[in-house]
């Protein structure tokens, strides 16, 4: 496919109510693609140190995946559809949109606006701010049991539009993690009455990736507003992703 540009919009000065929501739920997708590790630190004395050991694992530094991105407002009846290839080098975040279509205000300054946002918080270094580390978070112990699945509270340590007041959603034996859902720790405006984030992850080849993101909101005089997005990966880590891989990703987008 040959070296992707980076790509870098200029957003205007002038913002309506609906997008600070969209900017916050982009740096909920940072905690995933800039640090997917959920690195547990040996020492202090966390109460849930020993469940979450389970999940300490090499993050992913580098990747390159297919993203099929779409966004909604239902008061405004206003949608659009935006595809692009991404790929995340190190420190390096970069996109090439393939195809869009719908509202231009939506793909401007929303689908647009959140691959630029991405870019931008990777490129400063900021990405660790959104890690379930605990330095961010506090891990409720002991994990409340749920059908077929384990919960573990997570409650963020300060209020930041990075973090998410919720829970992450393992398998029952704790191996593994399913998902993260909660809400924004700090609503990103004025405007925004709440924000709700459900990441949905795979393990594919070894590898621990989010494989949906959705992020519904609550806007004062707009309504309800939504946004999902979907990753297909060529590649993880610098290896090709195999076909056992390609299928779980085929089966997850038929389950969706």
């Amino acid at each position: 496919m040959g070296q992707i540009a980076a790509h870098r919009y200029v957003r205007s000065a002038r913002r309506s109510p609906i997008v600070p929501m969209w900017g916050a739920a982009l740096t909920l997708l940072t905690l995933i693609l800039a640090g997917a590790a959920l690195s547990v630190s040996a020492e202090g004395q966390d109460p849930a140190r020993e469940q979450l050991a389970v999940l300490d694992e090499a993050p992913v530094t580098k990747y390159r995946a297919y993203r099929r991105m779409y966004a909604q407002n239902e008061k405004f009846d206003k949608e659009a559809w935006l595809e692009a290839w991404t790929e995340l080098d190190g420190d390096t975040f970069r996109y090439e949109i393939v195809s869009e279509r719908g509202s231009e205000y939506v793909l401007n300054k929303v689908l647009k606006a959140v691959l630029a946002r991405e870019q931008e918080l990777i490129d400063n270094g900021e990405a660790g701010r959104a890690e379930l580390t605990p330095a961010n978070y506090q891990f409720d112990e002991p994990a409340r049991q749920g059908t077929g699945v384990r919960y573990i509270l997570i409650k963020p340590k300060r209020k930041d539009i990075l973090l998410v007041d919720g829970r992450m959603v393992l398998t029952q034996d704790g191996t593994d993690l399913l998902r993260v859902e909660g809400r924004l720790a700090k609503n990103p405006s004025f405007w925004t009455n709440t924000v709700n984030i459900i990441r949905e992850f795979a393990r594919l080849d070894g590898v621990r990736v989010p494989l949906t993101t959705e992020s519904i909101a609550r806007l004062k005089f707009a309504g309800r507003a939504r946004m999902t997005v979907h990753y297909e990966y060529e590649s993880i880590n610098g290896r090709q992703v195999s076909m056992s891989a390609r299928r779980t990703m085929a089966s997850a987008a038929v389950g969706r």
